[in-house]
């Protein structure tokens, strides 16, 4: 039996589901104790002891992986799309087979960028507070949708699921993405070169993924050029945005406010200045974290990594 550590939270929630579907394939899976990721120094410690690794948001760096081979370590597998915290050259270079699951919730993200849409503009999270916290029956003016703009940078998975949302919203869409051409044939998407046409945005919607060439791609000479009053929503990866800059924003008003499923530092620090803003809505990196979700990820994951270990 190979034994795999996971150190994936989402898969770690509904563990119990899949030990024996695994053991099916000659796989123990061992959860490691984790909130949402190990630091290096731990992987280097953990990491040798097991065959293969179902790999979260850890640092999954070169240190780590040459720990791992050094050990048991022979095969490796990223659980969902994101990969920018993954070291592939070194797995590559150690001769380490891995992979990720691609394509598997997208439309569960694109829910939870909705959901930030819709709460920041009609402020559904201020009036669930007072009403709870303060015995207040709040009634705050909120924003149309209809009629608004909505820029959307990322044009994979996540991004089309979240057009074709956006669709039955009779909003104007824009969409930045150089790695994409074309509007997938939903005719009410107008493409742009980001940062072009930013300005006109009442909303701007991060799905892309995290890569050397756009991290803090919405910094301080961005936020410049955005209207005042400008929403953000990010369900992609924290660094795409620089948090001092766009705290800076908050606090003056040049941004209305923020939905944010993920931050530069997660969990969020105790003493993060974004706690103290009543107007933004925070998640817990939690987008892709439906059962459904999950077990496609999971079983894709595990099949993944049962392969590689069987060719050893």
């Amino acid at each position: 039996m190979k034994r795999v550590l996971v150190t994936c939270p989402p898969m770690l929630g509904m563990f119990d589901e899949f030990v024996e579907p695994a053991k099916s394939l000659g796989i123990e899976l061992v959860a490691a104790k984790t909130t949402q990721v190990l630091s290096e120094d731990e992987l280097i410690v953990l990491l040798p002891e097991y065959d293969g690794w179902i790999i979260g948001d850890d640092p999954a760096t070169r240190r780590v992986f040459e720990a791992g081979f050094n050990g048991q370590l022979k095969a490796a597998v990223k659980w969902g799309i994101g990969v920018d915290n993954v070291d592939f050259q070194a797995c590559n270079d150690l001769g380490i087979p891995i992979t990720n699951t691609p394509n598997m919730f997208g439309g569960e993200v694109a829910d939870v960028g909705m959901a930030l849409l819709l709460g920041l503009a009609r402020q559904t999270h201020f009036i669930d507070r007072e009403i709870k916290n303060n015995f207040a029956w709040p009634k705050p003016a909120g924003m149309s949708i209809a009629g608004k703009s909505v820029g959307v940078v990322g044009f994979g998975d996540i991004g089309e699921s979240l057009v074709k949302r956006l669709g039955g919203f009779d909003v104007d869409i824009t969409v930045y993405d150089p790695g994409v051409e074309g509007d997938k044939g939903y005719g009410y998407v107008t493409r742009e070169d980001f940062p072009n046409g930013v300005e006109l945005l009442d909303f701007l919607i991060f799905t892309c993924s995290l890569n050397r060439h756009n991290y803090h791609m919405l910094n301080a000479d961005i936020i410049r050029k955005l209207k005042r009053g400008v929403m953000i929503v990010n369900v992609a990866r924290g660094p795409l945005i620089d948090e001092n800059a766009l705290i800076d924003a908050l606090q003056d008003g040049h941004i209305a406010a923020a939905g944010l499923d993920v931050f530069e530092v997660e969990p969020l620090p105790a003493n993060s200045p974004l706690r103290d803003m009543p107007q933004c809505i925070f998640g817990s990196h939690n987008g892709s974290n439906t059962k459904e979700g999950v077990r496609r990820a999971t079983n894709q994951a595990i099949l993944h990594i049962a392969n590689y270990l069987k060719a050893q």
